[in-house]
């Protein structure tokens, strides 16, 4: 016996609203596309259960409310293309259970709202592109447990923390041409099972300490061709469970601080053709884990890999020539490192004089054997503060005025 499939298309039909009760409950494709319909109201194809393929594309619609896809059982392609759409709204998409597709690309969408597509557990493929969005609200994604591919727009400008919790067997999520301010702490979190998550062709602006914290086993991590102001963290630790790190063609303005970057238990590491300051930091650069372990801090030899593939990006003299180029012995540390690794050394120096005394060595005004020693340094303290006092401009108007008015007295 032959199965009848019933195909039902208005297109440009000038309808301002779904015609639910002209439209036979055995449909399977149903096409509205080209009308004028602003709003898709909460259940709005309910009891078409037959409905396996929907398309809006075309159409005035600017408001979504929520459950508006509910009652469809069998629908596999959802697309809403080439609308006026500004914001995913909280559960517009939600209950969508065995929905596989939905295409979103070519609207308005600015904001992609918490809980959009909550309860569409089954849904592969998701198509933002072509959308000036500007903000990924917490838990936009959320219940999106089996996501092959999530195509994102270019031209984001927040991302905030939890945006992609909850999404878990995520195949492949590209993240392109972003305008942030900063990557934000937690903005990863609850993002688990990735085969690829690329941050690319982006200004990431300031990499905020946590911005990778909860990130849970990801095959590759791209960090490709960004410009990058300053990296507060990048802490990627074996709980995150990275295979493959790939950081390429980066452009960083700032060198990360002694301690910012760690990177352990990735079973292989790219850094290759970045660039990056070349100054008096340059030193704490080559003794991060970015350079793996191309510099050798005591005069030793240099494996060359790292300097032979990074480039400078300042100073001028300097920018665009490989860092192996220029002689990494003749640039002396910062002044500021160099005072802290002086203190760190004075401190060091400083408990190992005080280990083994006796307990009155170390009270700097009990009458023991070490008063003196204790009353010689506070001289020495107080004429080194009356010599400053003495020194300053200020000292000398007060005495100035101080002798004038003795001088009157006295006469």
């Amino acid at each position: 016996t032959s199965v009848l499939r019933v195909y039902v298309m208005c297109n440009t039909g000038a309808l301002r609203e779904i015609p639910l009760k002209a439209i036979p409950v055995t449909v399977e494709q149903l096409s509205l596309t080209k009308n004028y319909f602003p709003v898709i109201k909460s259940d709005a194809f309910g009891g078409l259960r037959a409905l396996r393929k929907l398309s809006l594309d075309g159409n005035n619609i600017t408001t979504i409310k929520p459950f508006a896809f509910r009652g469809l059982p069998r629908l596999r392609d959802l697309s809403i293309q080439h609308t006026p759409l500004a914001t995913v709204a909280s559960f517009a998409f939600a209950g969508l259970q065995n929905v596989t597709q939905i295409l979103l690309s070519h609207n308005k969408i600015l904001r992609i709202e918490g809980y959009a597509f909550a309860g569409a557990v089954n849904v592969r493929v998701i198509h933002l592109a072509d959308n000036p969005t500007v903000t990924i609200e917490t838990n936009a994604f959320s219940s999106l447990s089996n996501v092959d591919r999530l195509i994102l727009p270019s031209g984001i400008r927040s991302i905030e923390p939890d945006a992609f919790f909850g999404l878990e067997l995520v195949g492949y999520l590209k993240l392109s041409f972003m305008d942030l301010a900063a990557l934000e702490p937690y903005t990863f979190r609850g993002l688990t099972h990735v085969k690829l998550l690329s941050l690319q062709e982006s200004d990431l602006g300031i990499v905020r300490s946590g911005a990778f914290e909860g990130l849970v086993h990801v095959e590759l991590l791209n960090i490709l061709n960004n410009k990058i102001d300053a990296i507060q963290e990048l802490n990627l630790t074996a709980a995150n469970r990275i295979r493959v790190l790939r950081i390429q063609g980066n452009h960083l303005l700032e060198t990360p601080d002694a301690g910012a970057i760690v990177l352990e238990g990735i079973e292989t590491l790219h850094v290759n053709s970045n660039y990056f300051p070349c100054g008096c930091h340059i030193h704490t650069l080559l003794e991060s884990p970015l350079a793996n372990g191309s510099y050798a801090a005591h005069g030793g030899t240099t494996s060359g890999d790292f300097l032979s593939k990074n480039y400078c990006i300042s100073p001028l003299e300097v920018n665009g020539l490989p860092m192996s180029a220029i002689d990494l012995y003749s640039i002396g540390r910062c002044m500021e490192q160099v005072t802290r690794e002086n203190l760190e050394a004075s401190n060091s120096a400083s408990s190992g004089v005080w280990r083994g005394k006796p307990w009155w060595w170390q009270q700097p005004w009990s009458p023991t054997p070490g008063t003196r020693t204790h009353d010689r340094a506070l001289i020495v303290a107080v004429s080194s503060a009356v010599r400053f006092l003495l020194a300053s401009p200020l000292s000398a108007l007060l005495l100035t005025v101080c002798s004038l008015q003795f001088s009157m007295r006295v006469s």
